[in-house]
Parts: C-alpha cells; sequence; structure tokens
C-alpha cells in the first residue's frame, strides 16, 4: 500500500509557486493577489480560510481577507463581489462557503468575475472544464488529479466510482476523470444518496473517490483488493477526551480498507492540503492570464 501524502505533494507545489514567485519580483512586477471572503464564524471556514491566508504569506503571495458579520445582508455581500471584480489588485477571490442561510449562494457565485473565480465555481469556468477547455478547475478535484499525476498512478482505462454528487467535488472530478489525457480516460460510475446497493458498484471499482461526508462509511467489505482511495471527506467528530474537543475523520474507514489498497490518502494529511494548494495555483494561473491581456 502506497500512502498518497497530500500534505507532501501539496508543499513541493508550494515550494514550485514560491519559486516562480521569487522570479516575478526578481523582474519587479506585482506578484499575485488572492482575497478571501468570508460572512459569519463558522468554525470550519475560519480555519480554512486562516490556512488559505497562511500559505499565501509563505509563498510571497499578497492576501486579503474581508470578514463580514454573520447578518451582512445579501446585497452588501454582492456589493462587495462586483468590487472586487473590479479591484485591478486582485488577482482571483474566493467567497469561502456555506454562506448563511439568508443569502443566495447562487446568485452571489454568479456576481463573481469568471477571470477572477479561483475557485472554479462560476458556470462559465465549469462549462469550460467539461469541454476540455482552458479554465479554473475546482481546486479540490484539481488536487486529486494532481495527486494521481504526481504519483503517477495508472488511471486509464479502469473503472471509476465517485460518492457523491456535488457541484465542488463530486460532479466536477466525475467529468475529469473521465476526460482524453495522461492519468485520465477512465470509465466513471457516478453515485449518490439515492443509488441503489452502492456496495455492488464499489466492488467492481479500480478507483473510489468518496466525497460524500459520512465518517466512516466506506468499509472493508465494499472495497476490492489493491483499489485506489481517494477519500475527500473531512468531518469533525465531538470527542471530550481530546484538548480540542473533537477530531477529523473522513468517509474511509482507513484502519481496515488500507490493508486492501493499492495507494490510499489518509485524513487529515491528504486531499485537504491539495486544495489549498491548487487554489494557489489557479492564483497564479489567474495573474499570468491578467498579464497577458494587459499586453
Amino acid at each position: 500500500m502506497t500512502l498518497l501524502n497530500g500534505k507532501e505533494i501539496a508543499n513541493q507545489i508550494k515550494d514550485e509557486i514560491a519559486a516562480e514567485v521569487g522570479e516575478i519580483k526578481l523582474r519587479g512586477e506585482k506578484v499575485p493577489h488572492l482575497a478571501a471572503v468570508l460572512v459569519g464564524n463558522d468554525g470550519a471556514s475560519l480555519t480554512y480560510v486562516g490556512s488559505k491566508v497562511r500559505s499565501c504569506k509563505r509563498i510571497g503571495f499578497e492576501s486579503t481577507l474581508k470578514h463580514l458579520p454573520e447578518d451582512t445582508s445579501e446585497e452588501e455581500l454582492l456589493k462587495l463581489v462586483n468590487e472586487l471584480n473590479s479591484d485591478p489588485e486582485i488577482d482571483g477571490y474566493i467567497v469561502q462557503l456555506p454562506l448563511p442561510k439568508h443569502i443566495d449562494e447562487q446568485k452571489v457565485l454568479l456576481a463573481v468575475d469568471p477571470d477572477k473565480d479561483v475557485d472554479g465555481f462560476h458556470p462559465a469556468n465549469f462549462g469550460k472544464m467539461a469541454l476540455d477547455m482552458e479554465s479554473f478547475i475546482p481546486a479540490t478535484p484539481f488536487g486529486i488529479m494532481e495527486l494521481l499525476r504526481r504519483y503517477k498512478v495508472d488511471v486509464e482505462g479502469k473503472h471509476a466510482v465517485v460518492i457523491g454528487r456535488s457541484h465542488i467535488v463530486g460532479r466536477p472530478i466525475s467529468i475529469l476523470l473521465s476526460q482524453k489525457g495522461k492519468f485520465a480516460n477512465a470509465t466513471v460510475t457516478l453515485t449518490h444518496s439515492r443509488t441503489k446497493d452502492i456496495k455492488a458498484l464499489t466492488l467492481q471499482a479500480d478507483i473510489i473517490v468518496s466525497a460524500l461526508g459520512v465518517p466512516g462509511f466506506l468499509t472493508e467489505d465494499m472495497v476490492r483488493e489493491g483499489a485506489v482511495i481517494i477519500d475527500v471527506g473531512i468531518t469533525r467528530v465531538p470527542d471530550d477526551s481530546r484538548e480540542r474537543g473533537y477530531y477529523i475523520t473522513g468517509d474511509v474507514d482507513f484502519e481496515s480498507v488500507s490493508k486492501k489498497a493499492s495507494y490510499i490518502t489518509p485524513v487529515p494529511g491528504g486531499v485537504g492540503h491539495m486544495t489549498i494548494a491548487m487554489l494557489l495555483q489557479n492564483t497564479l494561473l489567474a495573474r499570468k492570464r491578467r498579464i497577458q491581456k494587459i499586453k
């Protein structure tokens, strides 16, 4: 069994980006600038955004955090989105999800300039990705594909089963795995909460991507010998015996499934780290595209 070490690969990617940022500085050019919009005080979102800010500092990006109160109106948030769209200093930005229930997420995401949409959630970017055109790929699926590429995992002609149909992970990774190209060309089955007998499908799978958000959902009896396991699930499970009062776990029963897997991602230390690295990669790409347009 080979551990797909997302933390290690993410650090490699960050080092590569940092080297490129160093060259940008030597040329006297403006370094990439990533902004994040956070509404409210959701614990997981605060942790995630904080990690993005620290990563920006490490690699030499400029970063801006717009932290708005929970009761921010939809109108106020849309006004900020429009300001970020027109701000020449900002190369890319994200609106951290989930948003408070009184705000229409779809309306906000549609308002984001596709050229600054480094999360890859805008329909313009999603559509281009589906058509295999140049676009910003959603960071988590992008990270999964990069992890497979760097570990040279054989994907071509394999049967991949994706568990979960979210627009952020499940749907895009099913598209990316099935596209033409190296470390792709898989035959993909997309499953979800209404799929009958998921176990029968996972037992056929050479590759399983689980993005369900249900701790320990994928168990040893659902996995064939030698399968590649990508665990996207990140759930906080309350545990009073721990200092933080919780522990982080994924969708996969790692202890038992890892005995049968050929490759497997850990949680934590896997896909989550790749998500942040690829967000930074998208921001660097956004900066390059803006420079090309100016020229």
